[in-house]
């Protein structure tokens, strides 16, 4: 068996199992995806500063299980601590920011991004221009209202996505609609159903990456 390891920059242990799950049924026979939450910090990561305050736990839970693990994937959208991470062990590092923006992005597709979390809207563009498809970026949707209250009600939380993915395919012409988040990764795989444009849910996105470089 080959282990890959999810890290979960939230503390919350149901959205690490939420995330493992997804991220498992991604994977090809032969490999055990394994999570790890933060050991500190927010239960949803929701501003600038907190993304940034993940990345020591994001280091030290890589660290903890980088003996036995294939490949990592970072599963907070934001991918906090990549860098650091990278640097120090000898596996594949995927984030699920990074991964879902490059294959939105593929053959020059114009895209968009559907997301919850108004305060992550200035680190979640400059990974964009980071990554150097800015000209194909259609920019933010935003759903309305309180994103603890939204993600801890999935009924609610679909709809009020749906209408964001809406407004990037109707009123920003995107091509392709990410969901923005590692925590909407149920609502995410639900909604990629739903649209004639393609909708990228970030789990799947960064496994399907962490495996190409794997492979490699």
């Amino acid at each position: 068996m080959h282990d890959i390891l999810l890290i979960n920059p939230n503390t919350s242990k149901a959205t690490t199992a939420m995330m493992v799950d997804i991220a498992q049924a991604e994977a090809p026979h032969g490999f055990v995806v394994r999570g790890a939450s933060a050991p500190r910090g927010e239960p949803m990561i929701l501003t600038a500063p907190q993304l940034e305050a993940a990345a020591a736990g994001v280091v030290e839970s890589g660290l903890q299980y980088r003996g036995s693990a294939r490949g990592i994937v970072i599963s907070a959208f934001g991918d906090p601590g990549i860098d650091a991470l990278r640097a120090i062990v000898d596996v594949p590092v995927v984030g699920i920011c990074e991964a879902s923006i490059l294959e939105a992005a593929q053959g020059g597709r114009r895209f968009g991004i559907a997301t919850v979390t108004p305060d992550l809207v200035v680190p979640i563009d400059a990974k964009v221009h980071a990554l150097g498809v800015g000209a194909q970026y259609t920019g933010i949707r935003l759903t309305s209202g309180d994103p603890l209250a939204l993600a801890a009600d999935p009924a609610r939380l679909l709809e009020a996505l749906a209408l964001a993915v809406a407004a990037c395919i109707d009123d920003d012409r995107a091509e392709a609609v990410i969901i923005g988040g590692g925590p909407l990764g149920q609502a995410a795989k639900e909604l990629e159903m739903q649209f004639l444009v393609p909708v990228i849910a970030p789990i799947p996105a960064a496994m399907r990456l962490l495996l190409k470089k794997i492979a490699l």
